[in-house]
């Protein structure tokens, strides 16, 4: 297959490596702060998220100008639709991660994430509404990405000084949670189970608890009542899916794989917050563990992502 031929089947969901190192960077700079390490790692890897991320922009957006009618159809598909909001929330994390380094450009990265994503939220939805193709056996969680995606934007822009605007990101998403989360449930409960393809996105399920558990506890400005509930969910959730290992493990590596990174980043660096804000050495236990598995892990996925291209493997026509 040759190289444009590839680029035709390049796939959107590629960003969700972004959302992982972004993950892993934000993990590593609150793991060093809490654990007091020295040696600022989450300096290189932020600058690494950076870079991968302007590689996939540049190739999805020659797939955008040389094969148009296939951006269009995955616009169109029921679970690709859902990983186009992965560019607006690498965009957001990225300004997270650039926050201590390069403020300007952090800030332009928020505001175009930002605003980029509530348009995607928008258009999602309104697809969603008015969709005369979908079936039940279509959801999963990677629909989380496109709505409650809006509860990483207020991590940065508390910082950046917008919180009425966090505020707004921070209810779209904690409340569309709540509804995709008695969906899928549904679904997984009542009907067929979800494709091995499409497995690690269950790990997706403890995104949105961490996440907002650390947005809270910057809106708020303590960790109270709520913000416990809502780590405690992403913990639990972290938990079950712990003990479903053996059903991971034996799964063909996919892209899907993604999944397992950001979301587990995500609940790392919720647990070093929560052990630096209760002052709990349990936690801090628990959030130095996960550190050292998200980055094992994103490791491995970084080896196997490398060889899959290799072999050609991805970015070509589904079987």
């Amino acid at each position: 297959m040759s190289d444009e031929s590839k680029l035709q089947y390049f796939p959107i969901s590629f960003f969700a490596m972004v959302m992982g190192l972004g993950g892993l960077t934000l993990a590593w700079e609150k793991g060093e702060s809490v654990l007091g390490i020295d040696f600022p790692l989450h300096a290189l890897l932020a600058f690494a998220s950076l870079a991968v991320f302007a590689l996939l922009a540049l190739a999805y957006g020659t797939k955008i100008v040389c094969f148009r009618d296939a951006v269009l159809q995955e616009l169109r598909h029921p679970v690709k639709l859902n990983f186009f909001p992965a560019f607006s929330i690498s965009l957001v994390l990225l300004a997270t991660t650039q926050l201590h380094y390069m403020p300007g450009l952090a800030h332009i990265l928020w505001v175009c994430g930002a605003s980029l994503h509530l348009m995607f939220t928008l258009y999602v939805m309104s697809v969603w509404i008015h969709h005369e193709h979908f079936e039940i056996n279509h959801i999963n969680p990677a629909w989380f990405i496109p709505v409650v995606g809006n509860v990483i934007v207020p991590i940065a822009g508390t910082q950046l000084g917008y919180t009425e605007l966090s505020w707004f990101f921070f209810s779209i998403g904690t409340v569309f949670w709540i509804v995709l989360m008695t969906i899928i449930f549904y679904r997984v409960l009542f009907h067929a189970p979800l494709p091995a393809k499409l497995m690690p996105t269950f790990f997706i399920l403890i995104a949105p608890p961490a996440v907002s558990s650390i947005a809270y506890v910057k809106l708020a400005g303590e960790v109270d009542a709520f913000a416990r509930l809502l780590y405690y969910t992403g913990l639990f959730l972290t938990l079950l899916l712990a003990t479903q290992y053996r059903r991971f493990i034996k799964l063909q590596f996919f892209l899907s794989w993604w999944a397992y990174s950001f979301p587990l980043a995500a609940i790392t660096v919720a647990s070093f917050l929560f052990a630096e804000q209760t002052g709990s050495r349990g936690l801090q236990l628990i959030a130095t563990a996960l550190l050292v598995v998200v980055t094992a892990l994103i490791t491995l996925l970084l080896t196997k992502t490398v060889l899959a291209a290799m072999s050609g493997k991805i970015c070509r026509p589904e079987e």
